[in-house]
């Protein structure tokens, strides 16, 4: 049965990677697989929110679409 580790790590300097977890065992055989984090720099739903003015929540559906339509807007420039 083959189990799965989750693990975060570190990009050391020259792209290296170091692994170190007691469940390892010397000389066995793994299997890697690098999942990239996102960091496009992109805001969450929930950032754009708190940031809404007042921080409060909108009172209406339309309130909330017209920011929301002036957010999309904006990201294309």
């Amino acid at each position: 049965m083959r189990e799965t580790l989750h693990l975060k790590a570190t990009v050391l300097p020259g792209g290296k990677i170091e692994i170190r977890n007691g469940a390892l065992r010397e000389g066995e055989s793994v299997e890697i697989v690098v999942l990239r984090s996102e960091t496009t720099g992109r805001k969450s739903i929930l950032d754009v929110l708190a940031e809404a003015p007042g921080k409060a929540m909108f009172q209406t559906a339309a309130e909330a679409d017209s920011y929301m339509r002036s957010e999309r807007d904006s990201w294309g420039s």
